[in-house]
Formats: C-alpha cells, sequence, structure tokens
C-alpha cells in the first residue's frame, strides 16, 4: 500500500498549476497499479477536491479524517461524514 500526499493538488486547486498536479499524480498512480500496489490518497482532502480525487478509480482509500473531524466543529461529525459521503459516492 502506498499512500499519496495529494496535498499539492488540493492547494493548486483553483489555479494554473492544477493541471500539472493531476498529471504528476496520475502518472505516479499508473506506476503503482503497474508494480501491484494498492494506492490511498490523503492530505489536504476537503469537500472541494474530494470528488476529483475519488473519481480517479485506482484510488482505493481516502484519509480524510482530520477535515472531518475539523468540519465536526461546525455541522457536527454526523453531518460532516453524511456530506462527504455524499460527494465521493456521487463520482464512485
Amino acid at each position: 500500500v502506498i499512500e499519496f500526499h495529494v496535498g499539492s493538488y488540493c492547494n493548486n486547486f483553483h489555479n494554473n498549476l492544477l493541471i500539472n498536479e493531476r498529471e504528476k499524480l496520475l502518472l505516479a498512480i499508473q506506476k503503482a497499479d503497474e508494480l501491484g500496489i494498492e494506492c490511498h490518497a490523503g492530505h489536504g482532502i476537503g469537500y472541494e477536491h474530494v470528488q476529483s480525487i475519488a473519481s480517479i478509480k485506482s484510488i482505493k482509500e481516502l484519509n480524510i479524517g482530520h477535515f472531518l473531524i475539523g468540519e465536526s466543529i461546525f455541522l457536527g461529525l454526523e453531518n460532516a461524514i453524511k456530506k462527504m459521503r455524499l460527494l465521493v459516492d456521487s463520482v464512485r
């Protein structure tokens, strides 16, 4: 198992570097797939980024717990999880 740090991807989500960051991520995932390594992603994933990352079928797990705990302060834990689950399920 390998977990890709997608913080740069998430941090550049609204600027011109996004395409470059996505290409780098996809190339790394492709190489991991070729080597038979299961792919996970984490670090910086929030509501606005999760669908873009979750739509990459080779990613088997998203590590989003830190974000969800932070959001639970505003929405409550159950609502924060439900919102994230809806976003992920819509692209899976």
